[in-house]
């Protein structure tokens, strides 16, 4: 990722490339948003420090990529939590995302301990918004319950299982989505597979969020593929996750910013 992160530095502009007001906007006012203090972000960074701290050992059942830092079965909480968790400022990133676009039917692919799920739960309880979240491994599906539970988060849906198993029937029987955040195979051939099964229930103002677009070379291609689509017109580079829009009125663009 070194290769590919000096590639980004060296093509990432600022809001002085964006001459569409509605870019303009997204990025001065949602992207590079200095927010203020949140008492839900005090919570959930609590308890981020607790998981890293726990040397509870859980039997992980992984289905995607798998860890580049522990590839045993057994693994310590606080393990995984410092190795596969998105720091706090991408959780307020697709807070402020959810809010900006109103989405209320909100798709998570991979839970992991339910953190960055708890941002998306939390950024659209108000307007009584569900959040469906999929993860492969019941025992961290169910540390992830234990988290909601403690946040006071009741609108999310856990589904376990297999996501090339349990994607395609829940997204067959759901309304069109507001908002998904891929985060869970970080290989081209699933993550392709899952972008394109969340494609038939898109509408004007659905946002698409991908994490780790550089992970990997795989990971590349799979963005490659994704920004050129036909049903694609806007796709934002912020190197560690990508932003894909599907707005009808909008010129077809790529652009990597900074964040």
């Amino acid at each position: 990722m070194i290769a590919a992160y000096f590639r980004y530095l060296s093509r990432a502009r600022d809001e002085h490339s964006l001459h569409s007001p509605f870019l303009f906007s997204l990025y001065t006012q949602i992207i590079r948003a200095k927010q203020a203090p949140h008492p839900f972000f005090a919570s959930v960074q609590q308890l981020r420090k607790i998981l890293r701290n726990s040397r509870q050992f859980i039997t992980v059942t992984d289905l995607g990529a798998g860890s580049r830092v522990n590839t045993s079965r057994q693994r310590s909480i606080g393990d995984i939590a410092r190795n596969s968790q998105k720091p706090d400022r991408f959780g307020r990133l697709l807070f402020r995302l959810i809010q900006r676009f109103e989405a209320k039917i909100i798709l998570d692919l991979g839970t992991s301990f339910g953190l960055t799920t708890a941002y998306l739960a939390e950024a659209t309880k108000s307007s009584g918004g569900q959040v469906t979240t999929f993860e492969g491994c019941p025992e961290i599906a169910s540390i992830a319950r234990q988290n909601f539970e403690q946040l006071s988060i009741e609108n999310v849906n856990v589904v376990i299982g297999n996501l090339d198993e349990t994607l395609t029937s829940h997204v067959a029987a759901t309304q069109p989505v507001d908002f998904v955040f891929f985060d869970a195979n970080h290989r081209y051939e699933p993550t392709v597979r899952y972008f394109e099964t969340c494609l038939t229930k898109i509408h004007n103002d659905t946002v698409f969020v991908f994490d780790d677009i550089h992970w990997s070379d795989e990971m590349e291609q799979a963005w490659a593929y994704i920004k050129a689509h036909p049903s694609v017109s806007v796709t934002i580079d912020l190197f560690w996750v990508g932003l894909v829009f599907f707005r009808r009125e909008q010129p077809r663009q790529d652009f990597v910013l900074r964040f």
